[in-house]
């Protein structure tokens, strides 16, 4: 490979460390205004590495080299590798001091926006630390939509939502600049933050806790500062207030700048939009009936824990208001099934997401009728959208390399001691970027503290494989990707 590749990969990975250096400072503000000691904590990983990334950026600065599919592979990894690193600097350190693969699990688990989290007793944590924990999956939220609308689409391994926006119809595209759709999505992600905020400190939340869970909320990152989550605060205003938000922020930001901006109701109709409501409603409905009529439980606060809980695996927040394992085998299973699911393309979602049932779904319509009709010719369809093979391909090996990662991850956690469902579903819960799984250990009750160190590592390297869209990590792993 081209050196110059590396240099210049280099080069935007020390200038990302100045910025995360620069976001240090705030939770030392946070604990300078708090009183707490630890303020000198993140000030001083703030003053090392911002030293450090800038001695590396003023080594290997370099023009940039042509954009490619290479460039952007090698780039992205070593990107999210950095957040990663320098996200768990702090954590080591401050509050309970964790071991480094609880530091780095912890770090990735935000800059992911999974939400698992290895720190018990949140309640007592030092401010700062929380607002760290909550700002990395804030910022996380951000490189993850400006992954899926303007990387992904051009690396080809994901960003559906941008599907109609590359069609030959230049008319389709929200702007004509992408320089005026950058800014549009950064003027609506904060926006909607900063409604969340206002939204949650209504509702009855104090103002630390309304600006940590709406930065978690709007990245569908999960993190809170209470170890019960939402279910330290028994309000069923906050629950409605918080899966309105959850759910809205799944849908894919560029058909919410397109509604937003230009007042286009018809974008609302993107078929991955309808099929991932339709899911949440129909995983939400059911499970309220069946808590309902099962448990005894007045059906108001069914349907109220039903649709918070099922937003939350849904959208891969991965908050929760009670323990749902706990209202019987039918809400285990369809939590599990759920865990798989994830959101919509181009929004801070995990998971397999929808578009990529709805082209699954259209293939194998297809294969029935050519049963029928072996002559006949069909295409498959997105909406009005005609899918090309190469996307088709992409899916079926997205899919293919999504189940293999389950399952391969599923055996190794019971080489390292885990039950059957244990093993299965933290594996899942990390490549979906979910959060809590279900079970004892790490169900929406526990947490991953008790994972022994190979464990956190593996579900580390899971929620960075399921947050780059798999692809987008295994190309490395080609022998022809690194030769000149």
């Amino acid at each position: 490979m081209n050196v110059s590749l590396f240099r210049f990969s280099i080069y935007i990975a020390a200038i990302c460390g100045l910025y995360l250096a620069t976001a240090m400072l705030i939770p030392a503000m946070v604990d300078l205004y708090y009183g707490h000691a630890d303020w000198q904590v993140f000030a001083l990983c703030s003053f090392m590495v911002g030293g450090l990334s800038l001695m590396t950026a003023m080594a290997t600065r370099c023009p940039p080299p042509v954009f490619t599919k290479r460039l952007g592979f090698l780039l992205v990894n070593l990107l999210w590798a950095v957040f990663s690193l320098v996200g768990a600097v702090p954590l080591m350190f401050a509050g309970p001091g964790l071991t480094f693969p609880q530091a780095l699990f912890e770090a990735i688990s935000g800059i992911t926006t999974t939400g698992s989290t290895v720190i018990v007793g949140l309640d007592h944590m030092p401010p700062g630390l929380l607002m760290w924990r909550s700002l990395l999956a804030w910022l996380g939220g951000i490189g993850i939509v400006a992954l899926g609308l303007f990387v992904l689409p051009f690396l080809r391994v994901g960003g559906m939502s941008f599907f109609k926006m590359e069609s030959s119809d230049i008319a389709d595209k929200p702007f004509a600049r992408l320089a005026t759709f950058t800014r549009a999505f950064f003027g609506i992600y904060v926006g909607i933050t900063v409604a969340c905020i206002i939204a949650y400190d209504f509702a009855g939340m104090s103002h630390f806790d309304a600006i940590n869970h709406a930065f978690a909320t709007v990245a569908t990152a999960g993190f809170s500062t209470h170890d019960a989550s939402f279910g330290y605060f028994r309000s069923d205003l906050l629950l409605w207030v918080s899966t309105f938000f959850m759910t809205l922020c799944s849908l894919p930001f560029s058909i919410l700048i397109v509604f937003i901006v230009r007042g286009r109701l018809d974008s609302l109709r993107d078929p991955q939009i309808v099929v991932f409501l339709a899911y949440l409603g129909a995983f939400s409905l059911a499970t309220a009936v069946f808590h309902h009529l099962v448990n005894h439980v007045e059906l108001n606060d069914a349907l109220t824990h039903a649709f918070f809980n099922f937003s939350s695996i849904l959208s891969t927040s991965g908050f929760a208001s009670q323990d749902y394992t706990l209202w019987g085998p039918f809400v285990v299973m369809a939590a599990f099934f759920a865990t798989f699911m994830g959101g919509c393309s181009g929004s801070t979602a995990g998971g397999i997401k929808s578009y990529r049932f709805v082209i699954l779904a259209n293939i194998v319509v297809i294969g029935l009728k050519k049963l029928i009709y072996p002559n006949a010719v069909y295409s498959v369809r997105y909406g009005r959208q005609t899918v090309d093979p190469e996307t088709q391909r992409t899916v079926f090996l997205f899919f293919s390399a999504y189940l293999f990662l389950w399952v391969v991850g599923s055996m190794a956690m019971s080489l390292f001691g885990y039950d059957l469902l244990t093993a299965t579903s933290s594996v899942i819960t990390a490549l979906s970027n979910v959060g809590p799984g279900v079970g004892e250990i790490i169900g929406p009750a526990g947490n991953f503290s008790t994972m022994n160190e190979p464990a956190l590592y593996l579900l580390s390297l899971m929620m960075l494989l399921g947050r780059l869209e798999v692809l987008t990590v295994l190309v490395l792993l080609m022998p022809m990707f690194w030769r000149t």
